[in-house]
């Protein structure tokens, strides 16, 4: 008689060809839509303030805007999806999308950019769970890691690209050629419209609430969805690693670097381009390195990746104004991406294995909305800390807190967690023709196609 053998870790190559084609029609156009957010993502302060001439204090209560009014819609959100299917919200998200763009290049009063940049806040704060859930009902659940990381690298790519002819391309004494990038940006929508209208109209239509799994569930609230195993610490540790993480990338690391490190703008730029290069050169490397292992303690590594990178951005204080403190500044954003590397494919799969499916949304929603709380809250605290000249608390915290992930998900996510949600591959016998097939939490295989009637 064979023993069980553990099954042999997949490879990358086999990737596209067991992607279903549904999930290749989708990764065909993330590039050319992330671009499209490239071109815009590093000038909205310069348009609205240079090009359109509102006041500073006026341009950082509209940039406000977008996150809080996400974060407001993120809830009902996720219910509308688990109601009426993902795709009509991601048809929902790309229509608000295009149309806050188009308005956005030719607002030149406060109330009109304001009400553009609401209509991209509430397309954004959607965005996440919509897509995710998406994604779930195209991608099997043992191909979502390497799906989503393949999409994070493509991501990154697309913006990394826009950054740059974006940069070429605008002019703040011609408003056309600023125009001309939100009306772009606006363009990068179409492909994913289309294949939302045409090719993928079957798909992750109205959702099928069987009324058994809806009572084993205990119902179909949010407070119902964190009561169930693992929910309540997973959304805790996606909040703790957005407030260490993303949220202190964007904000508190640009302050920490001008005010402490005294680093130039130019600098700033090299070491956001370095951090871009980092994850589309190692994504795919480290995809297949962690393909089969415990995600929880990968995001465990993750943990002690920002800590050391925290530590970099620290010690950028120590030599101001120099070229070590704008070299320790770029490391910072390296190491930092390599755990980008370690987190993106890990959390959405956890989330998205654990969700059965009628509570998909919810469960999507709910990580989103602690992500979206982490990027709402941190900024002040960045701003406080580092404008009060108390840069080693600063990043006292932020070591902290990293290790902090590490400690959750080891602790207190991985005991509650089914070994196949948590990445764990299960053993197949040396005889065995084909791989057993793993069911997700409701026995029902999560990348059937439900057809939107």
């Amino acid at each position: 008689m064979s023993t069980p053998t553990a099954a042999p870790r997949p490879t990358l190559a086999s990737f596209w060809h067991d992607l279903p084609r549904e999930g290749r029609l989708m990764l065909s156009v993330v590039v050319f839509e992330f671009l499209g957010t490239g071109l815009v993502l590093p000038f909205h302060v310069v348009y609205l303030h240079e090009v359109r001439g509102f006041a500073l204090s006026d341009v950082g209560l509209l940039l406000g805007l977008p996150p809080l009014a996400g974060f407001l819609v993120v809830g009902p959100g996720g219910a509308l999806i688990d109601r009426l299917g993902a795709r009509v919200i991601v048809l929902t998200v790309l229509s608000l999308l295009i149309a806050g763009d188009v308005l956005l290049a030719f607002a030149e009063t406060l109330p009109v950019a304001g009400f553009a940049l609401m209509l991209s806040g509430i397309a954004f704060g959607v965005s996440w769970p919509a897509f995710q859930s998406f994604i779930a009902a195209v991608v099997p659940p043992e191909l979502r890691q390497r799906y989503f990381g393949v999409s994070f690298s493509l991501l990154n790519l697309g913006i990394g690209i826009g950054g740059i002819v974006g940069g070429v391309v605008v002019d703040v004494d011609r408003a056309v050629t600023f125009q001309g990038i939100y009306l772009a940006d606006a363009v990068s929508y179409l492909p994913s419209l289309f294949l939302m209208l045409v090719p993928l109209r079957h798909v992750a239509g109205r959702v099928q609430h069987d009324a058994d799994a809806v009572a084993a569930s205990g119902g179909g609230g949010y407070l119902a969805v964190l009561r169930r195993p693992a929910v309540a610490p997973l959304m805790v540790l996606s909040f703790v690693s957005s407030f260490v993480g993303y949220s202190q990338l964007n904000a508190g690391m640009p302050a920490f670097a001008r005010a402490v490190g005294e680093v130039s703008t130019r600098g700033l730029g090299f070491a956001f381009a370095a951090n871009t290069v980092v994850i589309v050169l190692l994504q795919l490397v480290v995809l297949h390195r962690i393909e089969g292992r415990r995600r929880t303690r990968v995001i465990a590594v993750m943990s002690v990746l920002w800590s050391l990178a925290w530590l970099l951005l620290g010690a950028s204080g120590l030599v101001p104004g120099t070229l070590g403190a704008t070299l320790l500044v770029a490391a910072c954003a390296s190491v930092f991406a390599l755990g980008e590397t370690l987190l993106q494919p890990t959390i959405p799969a956890l989330v998205n294995d654990l969700a059965p499916d009628h509570l998909r949304g919810r469960y999507n929603a709910l990580s989103s909305a602690s992500f979206s709380l982490a990027a709402i809250i941190a900024p002040p605290i960045a701003g406080a800390l580092v404008g009060h000249h108390l840069g080693n608390v600063y990043i006292g915290l932020l070591v902290a807190g990293a290790l902090v992930c590490g400690a959750l998900a080891v602790l207190h996510v991985e005991p509650q967690l089914p070994p196949a949600v948590n990445g764990v591959r299960q053993p197949t016998t040396a005889d065995a023709e084909e791989p057993a097939f793993v069911p997700t939490p409701t026995g029902v295989p999560a990348g059937t196609l439900e057809s939107s009637g």
